[in-house]
């Protein structure tokens, strides 16, 4: 049996043969993060790799998942796992790290790390694209054909299904923001702010402002660590770097058709570009980063999104 130490980005754990990178504290005095990417290939999956490594394939993964019997879910869940569109690291309310996860066959799930255990799903459908955890234990849901986000009282047990729903056209994003306690979403003509009120039970979800995007097809959806006032924004034709406190865009750039963008503690920017000529044409098979330049690929792989693998929020 093979096994690999990890001693730079995280506490070496053990299971079933594979070593499984569980972020520490100590990573937030470096900035650095490992890489977290949603590989529709094979059935998909959720891989997380090394930055620091210019290799990354199977051998080099720090952790891998996809939903199973093995690990607690139906085989209805486990159907619904076609082409994974998210994936976040947090922590639950009890400190303890989860992933959240989606997928556009119709799943939404959250499961323990690095165990990968199941802790609660449910069959949002409509095309899944994005998912948050919530600090009382709900998870929200963005659908982008179904035109709808979702809160589900997911803190009500493993298979709880009440959801609040807010209608949004083409609802691709969610992204829950610690500094002011509301639920940001991404639609295809705006961005929205959600305030999430009832309670954990039977929460709602009330519109508390919007901005109308100065180019269609909202895409993805992000903080930028480090910068609290800020949020990614990609749409059809660019990238807007977004203002919470005025409401507006600060600065955007002219990057067409980014999938997803992310930024580590320290600046680096981690983002997907599909690859021409690839199939799926939503896909591609090399992660870009930026400040400084640089790339990872995957052989073989299908990736949609790459997301930091940091539970921090903001």
């Amino acid at each position: 049996m093979r096994v690999r130490t990890i001693t730079r980005l995280g506490v070496a754990v053990v299971l079933a043969g594979l070593v499984l990178a569980v972020p520490t504290t100590a990573d937030a005095a470096t900035g650095c993060r490992e890489v977290a990417v949603t590989d529709q290939a094979n059935g998909g999956s959720i891989r997380v790799f090394d930055p620091a490594s210019r290799t990354w394939d199977a051998s080099t993964q720090k952790w891998s998942w996809k939903p199973s019997a093995a690990n607690g879910f139906s085989a209805a869940e486990t159907a619904a796992w076609s082409n994974p569109s998210d994936a976040k690291l947090r922590r639950d309310r009890h400190g303890d790290y989860v992933m959240v996860t989606s997928a556009s066959g119709g799943l939404a799930a959250l499961v323990a790390f690095p165990s990968g255990k199941r802790l609660w799903a449910a069959r949002p459908g409509g095309n899944t694209h994005s998912v948050e955890l919530l600090p009382d234990g709900n998870v929200a849901t963005a659908s982008s054909t179904g035109r709808y986000v979702r809160l589900y009282a997911a803190s009500q047990g493993a298979n709880a299904s009440y959801f609040a729903e807010y209608t949004l056209d083409q609802a691709h994003g969610v992204y829950w923001d610690p500094t002011r306690n509301v639920l940001w979403a991404l639609g295809y003509s705006k961005l929205v702010r959600l305030t999430v009120g009832g309670t954990a039970t039977k929460p709602t979800l009330t519109e508390a402002g919007s901005w109308a995007l100065p180019d269609n097809d909202g895409h993805d959806l992000n903080p930028k660590l480090g910068s609290p006032d800020r949020l990614w924004i990609t749409t059809a034709h660019k990238v807007f770097e977004f203002s919470k406190s005025q409401n507006r865009a600060v600065a955007e750039t002219a990057d067409a058709n980014v999938k997803s963008q992310t930024t580590m503690p320290n600046g680096r920017v981690v983002r997907t570009i599909p690859k021409p000529g690839f199939d799926p044409s939503w896909a591609t098979d090399t992660v870009t980063f930026l400040n400084p330049a640089d790339s990872r690929v995957v052989a073989g792989s299908k990736i949609y999104k790459a997301r930091v693998w940091s539970s921090l929020r903001a």
